[in-house]
């Protein structure tokens, strides 16, 4: 192997002149304050209070966000990214890449889309028969064909999509929001992630937990068949006396805290157990999906023969009961990891057709009916609905098998409703669908639209950890303009 460059003398001692020269340049300029001064947003966060809303940096167009990840990798191939060139040279190689070696190994030739695509709506977007109750709402959505990721490993692309970084230890997207805006519903949790019917995804609490951020921004996982744990009262005591027990024990914790101003950990401890109370009553009626219609019921499907798609089904309207009481961030899971390559989620490497038969028919008709819903109660006015997943997949198959490899360089997400466009499509993959190449956007990039619709500068909204100013693009990110209504 030929020497690295960095490793050769001259360059080395090259580099290090150079970058010491660039950091003194800095310190000049920052001294004669040539420097453009971002100055951070920190929200004052009351202790006893700590989830009561908080203003915006500037006019919102959205309120509240709803994200749905599916897990595993969605193929954009074989979903919403057409690619007539892709159908033409079926079965040839991926020109200039004959050779080529991606995460499992080598791969094989190009590969038609297993479903085909055909004209949607109004707007004759291409959407492929896999989905077919969503592809009716083409209409409705926002593509960007063009997204990249960091990473072609499930947990540190999961990370970087719930987070902003590959590595663990950052607060989720949702925490964040949390943090800077508080909730306007005071007896539901700020933020609550819906997982999966068969499990979480694969790293699991880190697409909700809240890390260096204040416990109380992390999310609350929990699921239409997996309630909040601890709400019920304990038998043999009834409505009124739990109501009169809550009462003392809310005039002790007065009395106590009088006794100890300042205490800011025993203020937010009392808040949270007041919460928590709150909860007991809430959360079990926005829980309880009996309430809804045998309408709504088999529009979503929450009866149907198949437990997977009829769970997942209670989950997606679970998630509009929870937007419709006003919860700030809800991010609904569909896939999970603890099941075998491909089995519980969309990592489609082996036997892409019959995997992606099951999760297509467990995914679309739900989802199709919650984003109806949403138009239907007109919470998609003032709701951002994010459809994402951590990578793309291969326009080739792999050698020997009938699935495609992970690909981060280009792929496909969609947003909905609160200030985006509706039937428009935003950057392009090449004529195979292999690596973005026209207008290529960043996780950065949407993370930082999604601030922006909420009516945050992510430039400006820190918390101040081990001496940084953190944030959740980190030092990356630009608004998405041309995606913006």
């Amino acid at each position: 192997m030929p020497p690295h460059p960095l490793l050769d003398r001259r360059h080395f001692l090259g580099q290090a002149s150079t970058g010491l020269s660039a950091i003194a340049l800095v310190s000049l300029l920052a001294e004669q304050k040539l420097l453009a001064e971002v100055t951070p947003l920190r929200p004052t966060i009351y202790p006893n209070a700590p989830l009561a809303p908080r203003k915006p940096h500037f006019a919102p167009k959205a309120k509240r966000v709803l994200t749905i990840f599916c897990s595993g990798a969605v193929s954009h191939l074989d979903t919403f990214d057409y690619k007539p060139e892709l159908v033409k040279r079926d079965g040839q190689p991926l020109p200039g890449k004959e050779k080529l070696v991606t995460f499992q190994g080598e791969n094989g030739n190009l590969t038609k889309p297993i479903w085909p695509f055909k004209p949607r709506g109004q707007s004759g977007k291409m959407v492929s028969d896999l989905f077919p109750k969503l592809a009716e709402l083409a209409d409705e959505m926002c593509f960007i064909h063009s997204m990249t990721a960091k990473s072609n490993t499930h947990g540190p692309a999961e990370n970087q999509m719930s987070t902003g970084f590959t590595l663990d230890g950052f607060p989720s997207a949702g925490a964040w929001v949390s943090y800077a805006l508080g909730s306007e519903c005071r007896d539901l949790p700020a933020f609550v992630a819906i997982p999966d019917p068969r499990g979480v995804p694969q790293v699991g609490p880190n697409n909700w937990g809240s890390a260096f951020l204040p416990a109380v921004f992390q999310g609350t996982p929990f699921t239409a068949d997996k309630p909040i744990p601890n709400l019920n009262r304990p038998k043999g005591i009834g409505e009124k006396e739990d109501a009169a027990t809550r009462e003392f024990l809310k005039l002790l914790n007065e009395e106590h805290l009088k006794a100890r101003p300042g205490e800011s950990d025993l203020a937010a401890r009392i808040a949270s157990h007041e919460l928590a109370a709150k909860m007991q009553i809430r959360a079990s009626e926005a829980a309880d999906l009996s309430k809804e219609s045998k309408a709504i019921h088999a529009e979503y499907g929450t009866d149907d023969k198949d437990a997977t798609k009829a769970g997942f089904a209670r989950n997606c309207l679970l998630a509009r009961r929870l937007l419709q009481r006003d919860v700030r961030f809800v991010q609904l899971f569909n896939g999970s990891y603890a099941m075998g390559e491909g089995v519980g989620n969309w990592d489609g490497h082996k036997t892409l057709k019959s995997q992606y038969s099951i999760h297509a028919n467990v995914f679309d008709k739900p989802c199709a009916a919650l984003l109806t819903d949403l138009k239907r109660t007109g919470l998609l006015k003032d709701t951002l609905v994010v459809w994402v997943t951590e990578f793309g997949r291969m326009p080739t198959f792999q050698k020997g098998a009938s699935g495609r490899d992970h690909n981060p360089k280009g792929f496909t997400v969609w947003l909905a409703g609160a200030g985006v466009k509706r039937a428009y499509s935003y950057g392009a993959t090449d004529e195979f669908g292999h690596q973005a190449v026209e207008k290529v956007a960043t996780i950065y990039d949407l993370h930082a639209t999604m601030l922006h619709l909420l009516g945050l500068d992510h430039e400006r909204l820190s918390f101040y950890h081990n001496g940084i100013e953190r944030r959740l693009t980190d030092v990356h990110g630009h608004v998405i303009k041309d995606v913006l209504a």
